[in-house]
């Protein structure tokens, strides 16, 4: 059988020690091409997951003409390498947040159809278990009728990622340490609104199908970057909601995700973190998936199975472009709102 070529643009801190590993697991991928900035870090990686194939610059790899590609370099550099990837014809998985910008994200979308390729944008929670079935109650009505109200929580093991110099403790083992420009520089997405919301709003989203119209927002900052976020949104059709986010969950605990969906006919109390799920109809009837314990602990592999299994022509895409696209005009819209009053998303649709 001919393997899938792949690719690896941004070898940083999280491409080796998830991306690359997941990818050289696969029996069906050849790994063909990595990039990364730095010689000896670039020879490095190339050795030791034995890439035929490395270059400081992304083009170099590019024209090897990869059937897939991930992009995992940093947040403000997604879109020209994503962009460029789909180009070349690649399949393409990009790091959450698909971009810094509404419009870069749409123009993701928009060359992704054109060209026939898969973008998947890589938001691990839409591949737990139960989470697809869980989407189809919501969206079809049958949970809690019409959704007239939801409340997001993300609260992560972040606060070392986004202020202060010693980051993670776990970062003293990988395979390579992060750069703090990556995750505290505003103008490059430093901060917890991109850095982790980006994984909380398109689960929400996802599994809703709302659409986010006006926004209203507050931060709490460190230095410029901010560290926990608040806003209150109002969806398309009527639907309102809030989300709170915080870099402050201690190490060593998992990241609460929590989601309470309310509508015309029930509520659903959906706590990712506590492996928990349940819908409470006013009919007097009990639904929801049985999750078992550690069901829903977060596998950030999924993603990039998925690119593998869709480039194969099988499997779903359950983080699609569309939804990351939506995610960043959000994102954008609270921060913007934080400093100057409520913003409207209509202008950051394609």
């Amino acid at each position: 059988m001919t393997r899938l070529k792949a690719a690896v643009i941004g070898a940083g801190w999280w491409g080796a020690a998830s991306h690359i590993p997941t990818l050289a697991g696969r029996p069906e991928v050849q790994l063909d091409g990595v990039c990364r900035l730095g010689p000896e870090e670039l020879e490095r990686v190339r050795a030791h997951f034995g890439f035929a194939f490395a270059s400081q610059d992304y083009r170099d790899v590019l024209a090897r003409r990869p059937d897939i590609v991930v992009v995992a370099s940093p947040h403000h550099l997604h879109h020209r390498h994503a962009s460029d990837a789909l180009e070349a014809g690649a399949h393409v998985l990009v790091e959450k947040p698909m971009t810094l910008d509404p419009h870069e994200a749409w123009d993701l979308v928009a060359r992704a159809r054109r060209l026939d390729r898969h973008i998947l944008v890589c938001n691990p929670y839409q591949y737990l278990p139960h989470v697809a079935n869980l989407r189809r109650l919501l969206t079809s009505g049958e949970a809690v009728g019409t959704i007239e109200s939801i409340a997001c929580s993300f609260v992560s093991v972040t606060r070392a990622v986004f202020a202060g110099a010693e980051g993670l403790s776990k970062w003293k083992t990988t395979f390579f340490r992060p750069e703090r420009s990556t995750w505290q520089d505003p103008a490059q997405g430093g901060g917890f609104a991109y850095g982790q919301l980006s994984h909380a709003l398109p689960l929400m989203l996802w599994l809703t199908g709302l659409r986010p119209r006006q926004v209203a927002a507050r931060t709490v900052d460190h230095e410029g970057v901010d560290l926990c976020d608040a806003a209150s949104v109002r969806f398309e059709g009527g639907a309102v909601g809030t989300i709170q986010g915080a870099a402050a969950m201690p190490e060593g605990h998992r990241t609460l995700m929590r989601l309470v969906v309310s509508g015309s006919d029930g509520v659903a109390l959906i706590e990712f973190d506590r492996d928990c799920c349940e819908i409470r109809r006013h009919d007097g009837r009990l639904l929801g998936p049985v999750v078992l314990a550690d069901e829903w602990v977060v596998d950030s592999s999924r993603p990039t199975h998925a690119l593998v299994d869709l480039a194969l022509g099988r499997g779903v895409n359950a983080s699609p472009g569309e939804v990351g696209a939506t995610s960043v005009a959000l994102i954008e819209a609270m921060l913007r709102a934080a400093k100057g009053g409520p913003v409207d998303i209509e202008g950051m649709d394609p």
